[in-house]
């Protein structure tokens, strides 16, 4: 870990985006990773306002609507003042509702703005980059809808990656390029099925796909052993992968396609194509060994580090750690005043850092790195645990979720 360190001293070496997309970078891993960058050499600094979590709704995600009166000037305003140069907000949320008006999928009830639209617009005036977001595994609409081809409608991953399903998302990913102009999207929770481990119901749709992916009869649910399983399920992975970026890049060829994923070890996609062609690659899990594991192993850059109290990650460390190791930066949680968070100057950094715990302290932090200010000699050395009482994990959906 980088202890006592000037944020200016270690921030050209953290990972820049790339502008084409490239998915060929550099396989010197002795070296620091310099990439081209979308603009001057800065690096990922990135943040959302996280729209998934929040009550109101049959699960844990936020009842359809719940923010629509989200103002695009004040979140772009939000997100300067934390110093981000990558804005992470929704196309379509784990409601299933659009964030942006007159597209395929229907807008969140009450859409005051063109939300995602104007983001990119006011966004891109401020220099800022903006992604959209879409959750490949888990969409309550669609479970509401499509009650054959879904696992219920739970706060976790519950989709079977069907054709039918398929082409929906790829619709819905080229219609919201099309029509906001963002940068790219996010992709979270890509998993066949239930995220935590891979346990198929056998739905009528999944003895169907069965034989699309594997080539031969569906043997009978008994029959299926734990290794037939698995790879059905990353056979099923790497089909949607493939579809969504052949569909992405036919419309936007410069989009960046930008994974996430809560396990770099998941067996459904620790040898997939889709870890080694996603154009960014984040660790929600926040360890910067994984990451660097990644980058030994697979030669890749374009390397997030996620800060989120839910993972426990303790951003006095974790943060000058990812930035000496040249990976980017991303943190996310729930508004809690209205649609916005409270104000980066008169908040977060006029606290002292060792006082705040969860999102908050790992906002302080950010907001340190992302603009250039040094970071308390104090909070760097002591390495004091940070308390993981954020709002995102304080949500009961979740709450329950991550006790699995």
């Amino acid at each position: 870990m980088v202890t006592n360190v000037n944020v200016m001293s270690i921030i050209v070496v953290v990972l820049a985006a790339f502008s084409d997309c490239s998915l060929n970078p550099s396989t010197d891993t002795n070296k620091q990773i310099h990439l081209e960058s979308f603009q001057d050499n800065q690096p990922i600094k990135a943040y959302c306002i996280d729209f998934n979590w929040g009550p109101g709704g049959p699960n844990g995600f936020a009842a359809p609507g719940l923010w629509a009166d989200a103002d695009p000037k004040e979140h772009v305003k939000w997100y300067k003042s934390l110093g981000a140069n990558v804005i992470q907000t929704f196309a379509v949320s784990c409601n299933g509702y659009a964030w942006y008006k007159n597209g395929v999928v229907p807008e969140q009830p009450g859409l005051k703005h063109d939300f995602l639209k104007d983001m990119v617009r006011l966004g891109h005036k401020e220099n800022m980059k903006v992604f959209g977001y879409f959750c490949v595994g888990s969409n309550t609409r669609w479970g509401q809808l499509h009650p054959n081809e879904s696992y219920g409608v739970p706060s976790d991953g519950h989709l079977p990656f069907t054709k039918k399903y398929i082409d929906f998302l790829c619709s819905a990913i080229t219609d919201a390029l099309e029509k906001t102009d963002m940068d790219g999207f996010m992709l979270d929770w890509f998993f066949h099925g239930p995220i935590h481990k891979t346990k198929i119901k056998w739905l009528d749709c999944e003895i169907e796909m069965w034989t699309e992916l594997m080539g031969s009869p569906f043997p009978g649910k008994d029959l299926v052993s734990k290794e037939q399983e698995l790879d059905f399920a990353q056979r099923s992975v790497v089909r949607c992968w493939q579809q969504i970026r052949n569909a992405a890049k036919s419309t936007k060829p410069d989009c960046i396609i930008w994974l996430t994923v809560f396990d770099l070890n998941h067996p459904q996609i620790i040898h997939s194509n889709l870890v080694k062609e996603a154009d960014w690659l984040m660790n929600e899990g926040g360890t910067v060994e994984e990451l660097k594991q990644i980058r030994k192993e697979l030669g890749r850059g374009n390397l997030i580090n996620c800060l989120a109290a839910w993972n426990k990650a303790d951003p006095r460390t974790v943060v000058p750690a990812s930035l000496n190791a040249g990976f980017g930066l991303y943190g996310f949680t729930r508004p809690v005043n209205g649609s916005l968070l409270p104000s980066i100057d008169d908040y977060y950094l006029a606290k002292d850092l060792n006082e705040l715990t969860g999102d908050e302290a790992n906002i302080a932090m950010l907001a340190r790195a992302y603009r250039g200010l040094p970071f308390p000699a104090k909070a760097v050395s002591e390495k004091k645990p940070v308390k993981t009482s954020g709002n995102w994990a304080d949500n009961p959906g979740v709450s329950a979720f991550l006790k699995r």
